[in-house]
Formats: structure tokens, sequence, C-alpha cells
């Protein structure tokens, strides 16, 4: 295993629709607003939708000549376990995080990724269809039956990880089940997903955390990349795109991260490149 660095946000869920690139982006954005050296890497060199997301933004801040605090995105495009490992360890050394989009599908290199997270974040939406993806439960309790294959890797990940915390002291992974899109869940149906998270979140040790609601404006900030955090350029934001900003600001301040001594951070958003 290669040195560590910066400190690394694994964003991964083999299910897509979970939210899961816009919130890597927002969180991404938010630590780079707060003054920390963000690294980014996107491990889907196919959909890019983390890396197009900050294109839009380059090309933003150029437009209207702006600052625009963003990581430095990065797609790569290497196929083997070493390669991502070394790419991993070359940009975080100059960053305090460096955050990392996983592929919503199986995938050997995500794997890879997550293993080596030292804060894993798995979004998903509140239904037992996204529920299935770390646990199954009884149809009719809708008592958690076994774990899935996904959190049965991280299960092992992790007890890999406190072996090797014990031997050269490297820290705990952290694994975050964040739930995005609650505000449209069925009220008995959110009470029965509550459970056998908490149930399932016992047995195998990820925290919870409330995530983003569903919200019209996050897909239309895709094209210009801007994020929910950039107030001064996004006109006149109804009540509920401030509940979204605070939703955000509750997230990161839930996901524990550790805190960092800012490095010289990009002003504006530098070209994307390939790796």
């Amino acid at each position: 295993m290669l040195e560590k660095t910066a400190h690394r946000v694994v964003f991964a869920n083999e299910k897509g629709g979970t939210g899961k690139s816009t919130t890597a982006v927002h969180v991404a954005v938010a630590l780079s607003y707060l003054g920390a050296k963000v690294a980014a890497i996107d491990l889907d060199p196919r959909q890019r939708t983390m890396d197009r997301y900050m294109e839009n933004r380059a090309a933003t801040a150029e437009r209207k000549g702006v600052d625009l605090p963003s990581p430095e995105c990065h797609v790569f495009r290497g196929r083997s376990d070493s390669a991502l490992l070394i790419a991993m360890e070359r940009l975080g050394k100059d960053a305090d995080f460096l955050i990392i989009d996983n592929p919503g599908r199986d995938d050997p290199l995500a794997r890879v990724a997550a293993e080596n997270a030292d804060t894993l974040v798995t979004p998903m939406n509140d239904s037992f269809v996204d529920f299935d993806l770390i646990g199954q439960v009884d149809p009719e309790t809708f008592k958690v039956k076994k774990l899935s294959f996904f959190a049965e890797m991280i299960w092992q990940a992790r007890l890999k990880r406190s072996r090797a915390t014990l031997k050269e002291g490297r820290p705990e992974m952290d694994w975050v089940v964040v739930r995005n899109r609650t505000g449209h869940v069925e009220a008995r149906n959110k009470v029965r997903i509550e459970s056998a998270l908490d149930e399932l979140s016992k047995r195998v040790g990820f925290r919870v955390a409330q995530g983003m609601s569903e919200r019209v404006i996050f897909r239309e900030l895709f094209p210009s990349g801007l994020t929910l955090l950039d107030k001064g350029n996004l006109g006149e934001l109804g009540t509920s795109h401030l509940i979204a900003r605070q939703e955000l600001r509750g997230l990161v301040k839930s996901l524990k991260l550790p805190k960092f001594t800012a490095k010289k951070r990009n002003t504006t958003p530098a070209n994307t490149k390939g790796i």
C-alpha cells in the first residue's frame, strides 16, 4: 500500500440515479470554498459526469470573468490497480482532500478506490430498490436478512484497514450512507427504511447522514457548472433553494472530515486533464 497524503473521500454506489456525482461535485466545491485545496478523480471515462461538470464550471468562470473555487479534476483512463493507486498518491501529495467519483456500476477499479477510502460516501435514494445495494430485507417484516455483495466488500475492506491501522497508524475507514431525495418518500416507507438502515448500520458499522432533497435546480445547474454555493452568480434564490443550500452545508458537516491546513488552492478551475 502506497503512503497516504490527502484525505481520500470516495463516492461509491453501484446503482445509478442516486445523486452520487451531484453530491460529489457539491462536496468538492464546498471544501474549495472553505479554503481547502481539492483534487478530484472521475473514474468513469465514458460518462465523465464530474469532469463535464468541472469543464462547464471552467467555461462559466472564463465567460463571466469570476472566481469559482473548484477542485482540479482529472479523468482516470488507466486500467490497472497499481496505476490508480499511483495516481491517487500523486494527486494527493499537494492537496488537502482527494475526491473520487466512482462509476455507478460494479467495476474493478471502483472497488480499489472504495477499499482505499478514508471516508467512503454511499448516496442512496430512500427506497428499498436502492437499499438492496447494501442489504436484503424480508418482504413481510422488512428486517434485514443478509448483507449485499457491496456491503460485504466494504466490510472486508474495513477489516483490512483495521489491521493496517494497528500496524501503520492509518485512520479507520469511515463509511457514511447518505440518504438523498427523502422528501418524496411515503411516510410509512420512510420509517421502514430508517429502521432497516439503523439495524444494518449496527451490524456493519456505517453512519447515516441526511443528504439533499430532490430539486430541479440540481439538473439546471449542470450546463453552467454552478453549485448552490455560488450565490453571487445564481441570481435571486427562492426559499426552496436556500433550504437546499442548508442541506448541503449540513451534509458537509455530517461527513466529519478532518481539519486541514489550507494549501494554496485553485482560484479558478484548471483545464481538466486525463490521467
